[in-house]
């Protein structure tokens, strides 16, 4: 019989029969399932699939220790690594309670059990579970969705994504412009995705790849006979195109030689193979995409300026990922859960450390950079999040923190030194020029360990 989602389900793992009975009718608006010890939770777990679990660390066949707890609680987040566990543990023992949320444990509960409080925490992470269920399934749709692939919050990127939707269905040819590692390719698909001719095949070829001399037959085809070693007729990409999407990368690397045959191309709409004659009619949509400046280039005389005009009917700049506010720790995050599964690792998430340096890194190397961080740290950490020291990144002594609390005392820290900088380290005009009193700033000086004549130094 099929789970019915709405129902709340929670795993009670405890040895103690008359704490059982207790617990059970704790959590009357939860289907509760019970089991006496590691084994018969973790069979429990497979069956019930409960999105929150209270474990009593004390479990047979050692009780009075947390060895048999802390075993059993690996081993149901190496099962479920999204479900909330809470340990429960012995007014005592502190030390294993932070032990366990080390391991990955959502909280910790000691005992004596108030119901009350117990149940609190149990439906404060029920909810949690729930939100992260929606966002994942979200993500998932997200993903399978014409723009899927690209994971975005800031403005900058969603207004890339909405000249996508409105230029897609148009068949018009689309240039791309953004840095390397900004998803130039993943837009191009999207593109291809959205537009009319998406049961058709889209092909690419990367214009800096391949060698000049081989480039033009690879794009354009080529007869029998047309050189040495071309034994037989064979297509260029452009003709594999036909009637779909061609994707021209980095077409700011096309030789001088091969921009007037493309230029032809795309005001005829017809293509001669290399050695042939025959003029072959091709219907195909173009996108292509570049990380360098075409306008320099035209100035320069590297690239055609008709070329350009054709190419550029609708020109798609994409910012860098530095440019793209909050974007970086909602890639990170993004990765994070890819390379969980991929690796099949048990990550659980980012350290605040590991947040304030990624919102701080310049990403020369953009989202792909990024992502060959998030990877290596997760293939290499010893803990259960990643910190800034295993995506080797370094956070400025100046970084600016997420917790609202830090920004204000940022704020207010920087604020009692540019006025006692300004008063030139006299308390009471500092004190006038902020707005307080006396014995105020100096509350602030201490709670700050500043000293009146360093801060006027700094």
């Amino acid at each position: 019989m099929a789970k019915d989602k709405q129902v709340k389900r929670l795993l009670v793992v405890e040895d103690d029969v008359g704490l059982q009975k207790q617990l059970r009718w704790c959590f009357e608006d939860f289907e509760v399932e019970i089991a006496g010890d590691g084994e018969l939770a973790l069979a429990s777990l497979r069956r019930f699939e409960p999105p929150v679990v209270t474990l009593d660390l004390g479990l047979p066949p050692d009780p009075a220790n947390a060895s048999e707890g802390l075993k059993t609680l690996q081993s149901i987040l190496a099962l479920a690594p999204y479900t909330k566990v809470i340990v429960v543990t012995g007014n005592d023992d502190r030390q294993n309670a932070l032990k366990a949320i080390e391991l990955g444990a959502y909280d910790f509960y000691q005992k004596p059990v108030d119901g009350d409080i117990l149940n609190l925490i149990v439906e404060r992470a029920y909810q949690l579970y729930r939100l992260e269920e929606e966002n994942r399934l979200l993500t998932a749709t997200e993903q399978n969705g014409p723009l899927r692939g690209i994971i975005a919050s800031s403005p900058e990127m969603l207004e890339v994504c909405r000249m996508i939707e409105k230029v897609a269905p148009a068949d018009v040819t689309t240039l791309l412009i953004g840095d390397s590692g900004t998803g130039k390719e993943l837009l191009a698909k999207a593109l291809h995705r959205l537009s009319m001719r998406n049961k058709q095949s889209l092909v690419a070829i990367n214009c800096a790849a391949i060698p000049e001399n081989l480039l033009e037959s690879e794009l354009f085809g080529y007869e029998k006979g047309a050189f040495t070693g071309a034994a037989k007729q064979t297509k260029g990409k452009i003709e594999y195109a036909n009637g779909g999407t061609l994707f021209l990368d980095e077409i700011g690397d096309l030789p001088m030689a091969l921009q007037a045959k493309l230029l032809r191309f795309l005001q005829e709409r017809v293509i001669e193979r290399v050695g042939g004659r025959e003029e072959i009619p091709v219907d195909v949509r173009v996108v292509c995409a570049t990380h360098r400046s075409l306008p320099g280039m035209v100035e320069r005389g590297e690239f055609r300026e008709d070329l350009y005009y054709r190419l550029s009917e609708i020109t798609i700049d994409i910012p860098t990922l530095a440019e793209r506010s909050g974007d970086s720790v909602l890639l990170a995050r993004a990765f994070v859960e890819r390379f969980n599964r991929e690796l099949r690792k048990n990550i659980r998430g980012l350290a605040p450390d590991a947040v304030v340096a990624i919102e701080n890194h310049p990403w020369p190397g953009n989202v792909r950079e990024l992502e060959n961080k998030v990877k290596r740290a997760t293939i290499m950490t010893e803990g259960n999040q990643i910190t800034a020291a295993d995506l080797q990144i370094d956070t400025p002594d100046d970084a600016t923190p997420l917790n609202l609390r830090e920004v204000r005392e940022l704020a207010e820290r920087k604020a009692i030194i540019r006025a006692l900088a300004n008063a030139e380290g006299n308390i009471s005009r500092a004190a006038e020029l902020l707005g307080l009193t006396r014995p105020t700033l100096y509350s602030l000086l201490n709670k700050y360990q500043l000293q009146a004549k360093e801060a006027s130094n700094a």
